[in-house]
């Protein structure tokens, strides 16, 4: 066995040769000598003969060794599975079509492992809790895993260019946060040492982005972590990754046809089409996508209308009648209809759909709803029955602004711990004036599983959060 070296200098790719040689007849030689590097993920002796298939990040190509012309023939025939190797040898095709580099030289590029195994040849590794957990094999095992999270890295690619083209500029803001806002959900919280100061991680942007709206930038947006120290499962993660974006002179209604346009450029530039598949069933991307508001779509799946105005002891009943768990006794109308919405009718949400018009309760940095002031111009859009994104005509009076946290610090007070704080210095920044402004918050990770037609969010986060390994 060769020494490892310190570095290695591969000249081609699998997929570059792939491309480039598809069409050389079976048994050509091309006189043409490359490099390659990779992992051995299947391998043949046969005597005189090995067949490897080498595999780096772009595809596959087989390796042809012969005992006549290859160096070090018997310890290449003896590789294992997962070895790293680099080769160098002429581009040929076998006499049974299969593209090959015929290796001349070889060497060892990293320690060999062999008590690792990579899984079977042809299932890979399908043990949920071993690929989630050593995503490292994985994603060398299983093609589909590494077709996501290339998915996943150019889709963000091209939403960071399509936002740039529209003049939007890309931002950064505090992940460490000493008020509790933008978003209601249960933080995690640390401590820094230097400051004596319990902070934050951030569960969402939000105040920040506006903030710098306040300040002259008049299209923002960030793609970056949250954290919410709330449940896992198949679509939650205590860590995810989201896209919020803020842009002046804009209401919800702008928003929706800003997420109806990238999504659907999305889904071209990856699929090719807006008519995709997801979980077996089709699923049409195409603009416009559905307008509803809560109260219809809520009485389209119970048969009964739900208004704001409504006795809350006639909207609690109802609750409680679909199944609402853990009714809380300080609960009023808007948020006992949006948890009756969540229980009887998003999930069986196909869509994609814009649920329009959330009760002000549920909704502390929404605009009040132009035509219905027990409303705010707040809406969700529903995806395979899931909410993908929330966006809103954006909350720009002061006043009305403090009102809202205040009854949010108050609830928080009163043992609600995903209430917002009272924010005292986003108050300031709205008393320098916010313009009229749309913005909105989109789970990339959820987009991804759509996009990339996977059920579970650990399948499109590389590294979730799992319990400790026993």
């Amino acid at each position: 066995m060769t020494d490892v070296p310190y570095r290695f200098e591969p000249d081609r790719t699998a997929d570059s040769l792939q491309a480039q040689f598809t069409a050389l007849e079976a048994g050509a030689e091309t006189g043409i000598v490359v490099t390659v590097a990779g992992r051995v993920m299947l391998h043949r002796p046969t005597g005189k003969l090995c067949f490897s298939t080498l595999q780096d990040s772009s595809g596959s190509i087989q390796l042809f060794g012969g005992k006549s012309w290859s160096e070090r023939f018997d310890e290449l025939s003896k590789l294992s599975l997962g070895d790293w190797i680099g080769a160098t040898g002429e581009v040929v095709k076998t006499r049974t079509g299969e593209l090959s580099v015929k290796v001349e030289s070889w060497l060892t590029l990293a320690a060999v492992a062999p008590n690792r195994s990579f899984g079977d040849k042809w299932k890979g590794i399908t043990d949920p809790d071993l690929r989630y957990r050593q995503r490292y094999v994985d994603l060398w095992a299983n093609e589909g895993s590494r077709r996501a999270f290339r998915l996943r890295s150019r889709m963000v690619s091209l939403i960071r260019r399509w936002l740039e083209e529209r003049d939007f500029i890309e931002v950064e803001t505090p992940l460490l946060q000493t008020i509790l806002g933008g978003a209601t959900a249960k933080p995690f919280v640390t401590h820094h040492n230097a400051l004596d100061l319990d902070l934050y991680l951030r569960i969402a942007p939000e105040l920040y982005l506006k903030r710098l709206v306040v300040g002259g930038f008049e299209r923002v947006f960030e793609i970056g972590r949250n954290f919410r120290n709330e449940g896992i499962s198949p679509r939650h993660n205590p860590e995810f990754t989201m896209l919020e974006l803020y842009q002046a002179y804009a209401d919800y209604g702008d928003m929706m046809s800003l997420i109806e346009e990238l999504i659907a450029h999305l889904a071209i530039e990856l699929h090719g089409t807006t008519e995709l598949t997801y979980d077996g069933k089709p699923l049409d991307l195409t603009a416009p996508w559905r307008r509803a508001t809560m109260a219809d779509l809520v009485e389209e799946a119970i048969g009964v209308r739900v208004d704001v105005r409504m006795p809350v002891e006639q909207l609690r009943a109802l609750a409680e009648e679909h199944g609402v768990p853990k009714i809380d006794d300080g609960w009023g109308p808007g948020k006992l209809i949006l948890e009756i919405y969540e229980k009887t009718t998003e999930a069986g949400l196909w869509g994609p759909i814009f649920v329009l018009d959330y009760p002000k309760e549920v909704s502390p940095l929404a605009r009040d709803h132009r035509e219905m002031p027990e409303l705010v111009e707040r809406f969700e859009a529903v995806v395979a029955g899931r909410e993908l994104m929330n966006a809103f005509s954006e909350l720009v009076d002061p006043a009305e602004q403090r009102l809202r946290l205040e009854a949010q610090a108050a609830a928080r007070a009163a043992g609600d711990d995903e209430a917002n704080e009272l924010d005292e210095d986003y108050i300031r920044a709205l008393e320098y004036g916010l313009p009229p402004t749309g913005g909105l918050g989109i789970g990339i990770d959820r987009l991804a599983m759509l996009l990339a037609d996977v059920q579970n969010v650990r399948d499109i986060v590389l590294f979730p959060t799992l319990r400790p390994e026993q």
